[in-house]
């Protein structure tokens, strides 16, 4: 029987260029199609929470200036930080006093994420009992399962 004997010798192929680019290319797919599903979820869950906010601050600023009852009624729609800065009285106080709202139209409602936690920002044109008409910016803030006004100054 005779043998024939090659110069080739058999060589393992290590891992290399090829198959770190290979790694690096599906880490990078699966970082974009993540990066794109967060994005538009992101985007669904802001563009859903427009109404809300938008109805959150119209119900505020509709019992605002609908006058005394009403406005003890619009503090129940204060989120907790500011009803913990005033008092139900100093709330109605100032809501009914010589400042008072009395009517209002509700302009441009924006919704954005900060700090991982939905947030709106209403834009108002108010009328005051003066007769003072002024752009006011009411921030609305998720309370649990609602939607509140929030701020160092609502009206």
């Amino acid at each position: 029987m005779a043998y024939e004997v090659s110069g080739a010798r058999a060589t393992r192929r290590r891992p290399g260029l090829r198959g770190a680019l290979l790694v690096a290319g599906v880490v990078l797919v699966v970082c974009c199609v993540g990066a794109a599903g967060l994005g538009l979820w992101n985007f669904q869950v802001l563009r859903g929470t427009r109404g809300p906010v938008r109805a959150a601050a119209d119900d505020f600023l509709r019992d605002v200036s609908a006058g005394q009852p009403s406005a003890a009624a619009a503090y129940d729609r204060l989120c907790a930080a500011t009803r913990d800065r005033w008092t139900r009285e100093e709330f109605v106080r100032r809501a009914t006093g010589q400042d008072a709202v009395i009517r209002y139209t509700v302009g441009e409602v924006t919704v954005a994420t900060r700090g991982g936690r939905p947030e709106g920002a209403v834009t108002a044109r108010l009328v005051r009992r003066g007769g003072a008409v002024e752009s006011w910016t009411l921030r609305v803030v998720r309370d649990g399962d609602q939607w509140r006004v929030c701020g160092d100054k609502p009206i």
